[in-house]
């Protein structure tokens, strides 16, 4: 008992929800325009103190007295908080901090994606370390330019490093933030390296060339002067006439032959330099990765981002929760099975008891040589030595190797829903769509992955829990997912089990756009419905082909990773649970219309995460056919009348030695578990209903894709001018095809139903098409394209 109370104590704080710190537009204007101010002030204080910081040291140590005056822009404030910064922090580096701080201010205006700021904060205050470290060099000349921080680090690491060490660290710091910060290479460095290289080579060369350029001279001389240069200077004279001679014939030249270039005769060959261009830095993510890294990951919850679960306390606990031994009655029930089993001549070599809520189950290991059917056919007279009702006899338990005996206990315990929702095995169950059904015998809490089912039957006699078991599904999905999450589809004939679900409607219901009510009440509507989930399950895989995923899971993860395009159609699914409460009656009603759709789903929609759970009180072979059987592997089974109903529901006898009062059994397939279903009442379901209606909804319920049903038009149109543009298409559609339905129409003309029922109407009404048959397609009554083209030139005229 103390333990079970220390784990629901403990359950209840986890489940306690944590202060959430999404703020109003009103408190980010604030927040904002505080933190943009606060971080131009610093910058205004941190520049005056380079003119007044000097003379603003006195006033620091009587800060508190109103007859000082400071020199500081921001009078006394300013002072010390530029005194803060610069001498005794990071000193000039500290204006990053300024800087830092109104980049906050605009990031929470414009409600950025935090992600990015929180870097910013990170290599901006690296940064500034960095920088300080590095003037610390400087700061015992100029206090102001490392500050106390700075120059403290710089002789810390000049102590152990020394000077050239210190700079040689630095230097590995400034390479390592290049790197990580702004992705460079070695290879980057080398281009830059050589482009520099080149600079620096084209400068020089220049440089030289005007140094060798001779200055031009005036050669206009007076005939006297020309007679005594060509005195003393006859070789240059015939240099230089030589040259004008060849410069003549090379602009003579280039003037015939200006395509032939001129071919200078050189002593030494002009080496080649090669510049290698630098490969193209490919990017280390695709678009999708950098649309998370800036935005995040698409969140469906964000729209109800401040949606709180349902509380423990909304679910009653029970004092009589909890297993009682009762030691008189194990050791009389162990001496009845004893002595039973020995006038049959069956000797036990051992026995053993594990108490339940409801059932205790009596384990027996049978001496050598005694035959397993010989004890199976003792169970009504163990059932009457022992004076109980719904006496079971597992033989053998599977992978024990004992026999069992299953004992209602005289006195059961309620097995209460908040036990099970609030147990650990339930909140830390890392599934799809969590169920918590129950207990088993061993007073284990029983939870399964409806998504794993994929689909589930339950049916039982009248007042077995069925109803019960089904707001158990409901509640458990309630406490564990969120409204963007899943979406239930409910169907109610008897119009009073379902209809507390109203009140989250805009939460968590899916319903038919033209409906009134979420909740399904009129078994005519249900056809509607049903056929409506068939076109949202093809919907949903035509975008998991288009997305090339195989199930709703790696579509959805897909999708929040940003890698689907909304624009392409691509939408977040949410998985959509169809939970119809009598299904005996929509098979009187409506037959195989509401079977085959139901058929449909059930063989194809676990991938793209529609599941059903179907329950009804009549188990016949007409109601759960063999179709349904196929298609349902989970089966959960309450006490029924007879072996025959057992063996519809479970393939197997078991379900009549039931108690009732939520006493079932569940099979997946496999073996066959005996739970004592969660009990949550009417007014439990109450509670957690207007705690969830009671908070902000989505405008509307999920909607469905639109379905009309294909029935016979009460007034025809007649009237040619009305007719739809795309008439004369449908019409030779459905001569070509000799198949009169609307859904043809839809396929090869890409309509809606409304449309296509409107045209279907329009060819009845000229005397295309035959009346409404029910299932059946319409009879074609024109046979042939000629014929068709005949009719409405006929019309026309």
């Amino acid at each position: 008992m103390a333990k079970s109370k220390k784990k629901t104590k403990t359950s209840k704080k986890r489940q306690l929800k944590r202060p959430s710190l999404t703020l109003s537009n009103q408190q980010k204007l604030v927040l904002g325009s505080f933190l943009v101010i606060f971080g131009v002030l610093l910058f205004i204080s941190f520049i005056s103190y380079f003119f007044t910081g000097r003379a603003d040291e006195s006033v620091l140590t009587q800060f508190s007295s109103r007859h000082i005056e400071a020199k500081n822009w921001l009078s006394k404030t300013g002072a010390w908080l530029s005194d803060f910064f610069i001498k005794k922090g990071f000193g000039v580096a500290s204006f990053i901090f300024a800087g830092l701080i109104m980049l906050s201010g605009f990031f929470v205006f414009s409600n950025a994606n935090k992600n990015k700021l929180r870097k910013h904060w990170i290599w901006g205050t690296l940064i500034v370390i960095w920088l300080s470290v590095a003037l610390g060099f400087f700061t015992s000349k100029i206090d102001v330019l490392g500050g106390t921080i700075g120059f403290e680090i710089n002789s810390f690491l000049q102590d152990y490093l020394g000077k050239i060490g210190t700079i040689l660290l630095l230097l590995f710091g400034l390479i390592t933030y290049l790197a990580i910060r702004f992705k460079m290479t070695a290879e980057n460095f080398k281009t830059l390296f050589k482009s520099a290289q080149k600079d620096l080579k084209s400068d020089f060369e220049n440089s030289t060339n005007d140094t060798d350029t001779k200055p031009i001279i005036d050669n206009d001389l007076t005939a006297e002067a020309e007679d005594i240069k060509s005195t003393f200077d006859l070789d240059s004279k015939q240099d230089t006439s030589n040259s004008n001679k060849e410069k003549t014939e090379e602009t003579t030249k280039s003037d015939l032959e200006i395509s032939t270039p001129v071919e200078e005769e050189k002593e030494e060959d002009i080496a080649i330099e090669v510049e290698q261009a630098p490969e193209e830095e490919a990017e280390s993510d695709n678009l999708s990765n950098k649309l998370v890294e800036d935005f995040g990951e698409f969140d469906p919850k964000l729209e109800l981002s401040k949606f709180q679960f349902p509380p423990l306390d909304l679910l009653k606990k029970y004092d009589s929760e909890g297993i009682t031994i009762n030691q008189e009655e194990l050791e009389e029930n162990k001496n009845r099975i004893v002595e039973t089993l020995n006038n049959y001549k069956i000797g036990i070599s051992s026995i053993k008891a594990t108490i339940g809520p409801t059932v205790t189950l009596y384990e027996i290991v049978p001496e050598a040589g005694i035959r397993i059917s010989k004890i199976k056919n003792l169970e009504d007279d163990i059932a009457l030595s022992l004076s109980a009702l719904g006496i079971r006899i597992i033989a053998p338990i599977p992978g024990r190797g004992t026999i069992g005996i299953e004992v209602p206990n005289k006195n059961a315990t309620i097995v209460s829903m908040r036990s099970v929702i609030a147990s650990q095995k339930f909140q830390k169950a890392d599934m799809h769509l969590p169920i918590a059904l129950g207990k088993t015998i061993s007073n284990e809490t029983f939870v399964v992955d409806l998504a794993k089912m994929p689909h589930m039957l339950m049916a039982g006699a009248t007042g077995q829990g069925k109803s019960v078991g089904l707001n158990a599904v409901l509640t458990s999905l309630l406490y564990k997912k969120h409204p963007a999450e899943v979406k239930f589809v409910l169907v109610d004939p008897k119009k009073v089990e379902l209809t507390l679900y109203n009140k989250i409607e805009r939460h968590y219901l899916a319903k038919l756009p033209d409906s009134e009510e979420a909740i399904i009440t009129d078994n005519t509507k249900v056809i509607n419905t049903l056929n409506s989930l068939c076109i949202e399950m093809d919907d949903r895989y035509e975008l998991l082909k288009n997305a090339m995923c195989r199930n709703i899971a790696e579509y959805n993860a897909k999708f929040k990773a940003r890698k689907l395009n909304p624009n392409d159609g691509h939408r977040f699914l949410p998985y959509i649970v169809l939970v119809v409460d009598e299904f005996a009656d929509l098979i009187m009603t409506a037959g195989k219309e509401v079977e085959t759709p139901i058929a449909r789903l059930a063989q194809l929609a676990r991938a793209i995460g529609i599941h059903l759970i179907i329950a009804t009180q009549r188990p016949s072979v007409n109601v759960i056919t063999g179709i349904i059987k196929a298609n349902f592997p989970a089966r959960i089974a309450f006490r029924v009348t007879s072996k025959i109903d057992s063996r519809t529901i479970l393939d197997g006898a078991g379900a009549d030695q039931l108690i009732g009062r939520g006493d079932m059994l569940y099979t997946q397939g496999n073996d066959m578990i005996r739970l004592q279903c969660a009990f949550v009442d009417t007014p439990e379901v109450e509670k957690i209903t207007d705690f969830i209606g009671s908070q902000k909804a989505y405008p509307d319920a999920y909607l469905l894709p639109e379905y009309v049903g294909e029935e016979s038009g009460t007034s025809l149109d007649v009237d040619i001018d009305d007719r739809d543009k795309l008439f004369r298409d449908a019409a030779e559609i459905i001569v070509n095809a000799q198949q009169g339905s609307a859904s043809l129409l839809q396929r090869k003309l890409k309509l809606g139903y409304n449309r296509a029922g409107r045209i279907i109407d329009q060819l009845e009404a000229a005397g295309i098409v035959g009346g409404f048959e029910g299932s059946k397609a319409r009879q074609v009554l024109v046979p042939d394209l000629a014929a068709l083209n005949q009719l409405l030139e006929e019309e026309k005229q």
